[in-house]
């Protein structure tokens, strides 16, 4: 099988840098956008660009069927730049709807395409209360929680249908990204994470780890990303260029 890559949300903060530390390591990068507009973003990446909608459940099982990636990498969101308050509301229903409806339509094309492994961003920041720091395998907040309670159970849905896709599934518990491209400049909360690291973490985790979830963030009193660290070798301090 060809050293190809399929990467979901190339355009992205993180799908960006991804993409670049991807290519630079010899592998053949098929990355998508919905808009035509971005195209060019994509070539000037020396990625190749894929014009879909994750919700074009057959365009995309056709388009992965056609590539046959090795290894395929979920990095869609469907959130506002900086987490722009007045857009936050309908942006949780959006991107819970992604998490769900659109990670099914992925996975399908991914295992219908033989790929080997795929690889899924979720986030770190939806643990239910009790000891800290919180690992991975403590519960997430329930679906009654009034704020977050969807967006728990859209994370609890994408986190399962990829450990359960019966190919390689990682899943990436990412904190709250700072840097480039993301609106802040520095950390905004505990166990936030940069997008750079954050990107490494998942190129690190297309050779490495096995078939589980990781916290990936910048590990205080209220989050361990221990097993990351351990298991990838990942370090949180990690920037391009050092």
């Amino acid at each position: 099988m060809s050293k190809t890559i399929f990467l979901a949300g190339a355009t992205g903060a993180i799908g960006q840098v991804l993409s670049r530390l991807l290519v630079a390591n010899g592998w053949k990068v098929y990355g998508t956008t919905r808009s035509k507009e971005k195209v060019f973003i994509l070539q000037e990446m020396g990625v190749e660009p894929v014009v879909v909608d994750v919700y074009d459940a057959k365009r995309l099982k056709d388009i992965l069927a056609d590539i046959k990636p090795e290894v395929v990498i979920h990095q869609l969101t469907d959130l506002p730049y900086a987490l722009d308050e007045k857009e936050m509301t309908a942006a949780l229903v959006r991107n819970a709807r992604l998490r769900t409806e659109g990670t099914k339509n992925l996975v399908d094309a991914a295992v219908n395409s033989g790929c080997k492994r795929i690889i899924a961003q979720s986030i770190s920041f939806v643990y239910d209360e009790g000891n800290t720091p919180h690992v991975e395998e403590d519960a997430l907040l329930p679906l009654t929680h009034p704020v977050y309670g969807e967006t728990a159970e859209g994370v609890r849905n994408l986190e399962r249908q990829i450990i359960e896709s019966g190919i390689e599934g990682i899943v990436l518990r990412y904190g709250l990204l700072y840097g480039p491209k993301t609106g802040f400049d520095s950390p905004i909360a505990p166990a936030s994470v940069h997008v750079e690291a954050a990107a490494k973490a998942a190129e690190i985790a297309v050779t490495k780890g096995q078939t589980g979830i990781y916290n990936v963030a910048e590990s205080d009193a209220s989050l361990s990303s221990e097993k990351a660290i351990n298991t990838f070798g990942w370090r949180a301090d990690w920037r391009v260029g050092i």
